[in-house]
């Protein structure tokens, strides 16, 4: 029904006159249809806020949200060490300590949690330090980390070079036996998420240097006698 007023005329008489609308009411259909863009739209939206977002939700095999799980479970000390594989620091430990580590590991006497993070993005034109860490974590999907990480360190590019490319990466995988998917989960970057995740808890856990060494969460010196004494200390 078309809405009405009443005015008065020029004989004083009211007589009713039709007022139209200002816009005519959405139909169903319309309204349905506006719902239907703005959900789109929002899930969209969040879609896109979600992929921007570091997420440690998907864990590498025998990794954590903070890092990479090497040795028994129950192994009654835990070693912490945050590396960068385009350290030069980290590499010379490695070099130094690397196989006290393997003989702790291998006897049940300490699990070692490699926390590779990417604090020298800066020194590399192609983001290295995040594109090691997260080839790492695809390693320990392969179930070859510990290799991987030796490859790595023996292979180190220079810093302020665009370090290795990811062909190169795939390659030393291969070599040590990485199997599977590996290339692809190279390819895809499918553990930059979780190298962000990693490199923030670091971060807000007050890790400012690589190497940095814990023995059940106290700071030693980066030595091979070091960690052999607190490992010792710690497990008695």
């Amino acid at each position: 029904m078309t809405p009405t007023s009443t005015r008065r005329g020029r004989s004083g008489r009211r007589k009713k006159v039709a007022v139209r609308s200002g816009a005519r009411p959405l139909s169903p259909w319309t309204v349905a249809g506006i719902i239907v863009l703005l959900l789109f739209a929002g899930g969209v939206g969040f879609g896109v806020y979600r992929a921007q977002q570091p997420s440690a939700s998907g864990a590498p095999a025998g990794g954590t949200d903070t890092g990479i799980v090497v040795g028994q479970a129950d192994a009654p000390v835990t070693v912490d060490i945050y590396l960068d594989f385009q350290c030069p620091a980290c590499q010379a430990y490695e070099q130094r300590a690397g196989s006290t580590i393997e003989q702790l590991v291998a006897s049940g006497r300490a699990k070692v949690v490699y926390h590779p993070v990417a604090y020298l993005n800066r020194f590399s034109s192609t983001r290295y330090s995040t594109r090691s860490s997260q080839a790492a974590a695809c390693a320990a999907d392969a179930g070859v980390f510990p290799q991987y990480l030796t490859a790595l360190y023996a292979n180190q590019p220079p810093e302020n070079s665009a370090g290795l490319p990811d062909d190169q990466l795939v390659a030393l995988g291969r070599q040590v036996g990485a199997g599977g998917d590996f290339p692809t989960c190279v390819a895809d970057t499918r553990y930059a998420g979780w190298t962000a995740a990693v490199t923030d808890a670091a971060s807000k856990a007050g890790i400012n240097a690589t190497p940095t060494v814990m023995v059940d969460g106290t700071a030693i010196d980066t030595t091979s006698e070091a960690l052999l004494a607190a490992v010792q200390a710690a497990g008695r």
